[in-house]
């Protein structure tokens, strides 16, 4: 694996996981902060909903879709948003509701879904597909360029998760999440094109399984972990785990920073498949969650723009 930085050191938690919004979110997920309107997006896949968060009064909205969706950036050119829905990516303002096609992925199986998905430096959105039963390996991951080319890339995943990158540039991670493992690839920024696969971490089998993940400032990576009730923080080099987040819910599903210095780190949960006593054990299975650390994370690169956000 290329170097990426220099080891950095242990990150640290200067507070509590707070609950921001106890949304009750079936299957919370696509944690992505805004600097451009101070607010966090994130989605309720199976509840086919979008919501934003505003900093600082926690002001709440949300928006229905007659589909799952999975996953969501901002536009570069100021335009609203790009989402995932169940089986392609769409154009959506919330200002006035309108929800424009962009690309159906036509191969996908009928039931195959999109799941979580995120935008590199050079303004490409990076999603991958899954199975609904999260059984069947059917899964793949895909490219789409602002010019509206779709690329599929590796395949043969049950459920995806990610990606992220380096803070180079030159390595993808992405989870293989029925297996328990992080991937990574060498990542060619120039062209768009992945090679190398290669495991880059497997969680043990009683801390869950790797979900939604993101960078920091300091190229660490941190990773929610789906039955194991906390985010893990590791060193990009060694995969060494730095730090734990506990979280009181167990299915922990994404993670982003935001804030206006980017030192908040948002994670979602999801509260699916809790029968009654799980559900009464985790109150706050679906809500969106807060942690103030000492370092920054990266913000979020937008759709279209080849700079990253800015």
């Amino acid at each position: 694996m290329p170097a990426t930085s220099p080891a950095p050191g242990a990150p640290r938690a200067l507070s509590e996981a707070q609950c921001v919004w106890d949304a009750g979110a079936q299957l919370g997920e696509g944690a992505l902060w805004s600097p451009r309107t101070q607010a966090l997006w994130w989605v309720d896949i199976l509840g086919r909903r979008l919501y934003r968060w505003q900093w600082p009064l926690g002001t709440h909205a949300h928006w229905d879709f007659a589909e799952e969706i999975s996953a969501v950036a901002e536009r570069a050119d100021g335009t609203g948003l790009l989402l995932a829905l169940r089986h392609g990516f769409f154009a959506f303002d919330p200002e006035d509701g309108r929800l424009t096609p962009l690309h159906r992925v036509a191969d996908e199986p009928a039931h195959n879904r999109f799941n979580d998905g995120k935008c590199d430096a050079q303004g490409r959105f990076w999603a991958g597909s899954m199975d609904f039963d999260c059984a069947a390996p059917t899964g793949a991951l895909y490219r789409f360029d602002p010019d509206g080319r779709c690329t599929r890339h590796d395949a043969g995943f049950a459920v995806t998760n990610g990606p992220t990158w380096s803070r180079d540039g030159r390595t993808l991670f992405f989870n293989d999440t029925v297996q328990g493992q992080v991937l990574a690839y060498d990542f060619d920024a120039a062209t768009g094109r992945i090679a190398a696969r290669r495991p880059w971490l497997r969680l043990a089998a009683d801390d869950g399984v790797p979900d939604g993940m993101c960078t920091d400032a300091a190229g660490r990576i941190w990773i929610a972990h789906w039955g194991g009730g906390c985010v893990s923080c590791h060193d990009p080099d060694s995969a060494a785990e730095l730090c734990r987040i506990a979280l009181p819910a167990r299915q922990i599903t994404s993670c982003a920073f935001g804030g206006p210095d980017l030192r908040t780190l948002f994670i979602t949960s999801a509260a699916t498949g809790l029968d009654t006593s799980a559900r009464a054990a985790q109150p706050l299975a679906g809500a969106l969650f807060a942690v103030t650390m000492d370092s920054p994370g990266l913000p979020a690169h937008r759709f279209g723009s080849h700079a990253g956000s800015a």
